[in-house]
């Protein structure tokens, strides 16, 4: 079986994480700067077979987008372009940064690698990942 990955999108940052070959577990890879996610990812993909793409969907409260949903839009439509072969599926990530930096606390990490905000990126990748996962359950 093929690997699916999972971006956590940001303007400067972006967070990613994979699953094992079998799609049982999900696991953070890295934090790239987001001007370098297509080569990343082709590279990645030289080595990795890909199933599919997960990219956390930024929407507020409401339900309405955030100032940030435009800009994940045009990455989709980068990645289907550089993809054209790999469904790219959307995942709500309300909440995500918070349930990842919840997450680093309960781990006990250190204030410093708290504060590393490349942690709580590819945490959320990791979430929005399990997430997925969990939705294709059912």
């Amino acid at each position: 079986m093929a690997r699916i990955l999972a971006i956590d999108y940001g303007r400067k940052r972006t967070g990613l994480a994979v699953t094992d070959p079998f799609q049982i577990i999900a696991s953070s890879l890295d934090t790239i700067h987001t001007k370098d996610l297509i080569l990343f990812l082709k590279k990645y993909q030289e080595s990795e077979e890909l199933e599919a793409i997960v990219i956390g969907y930024p929407r507020n409260l409401n339900n309405e987008p955030t100032d940030v949903t435009n800009d994940v839009e045009i990455a989709i439509k980068h990645l289907k372009k550089a993809f054209p072969t790999l469904p790219i599926h959307k995942i709500d990530e309300r909440f995500t940064s918070k349930i990842a930096f919840q997450t680093i606390l309960d781990a006990g990490k250190n204030k410093k690698f708290r504060k590393d905000k490349s942690n709580i990126d590819k945490v959320s990748a990791t979430i929005i990942l399990q997430s997925f996962l969990e939705q294709k359950k059912t």
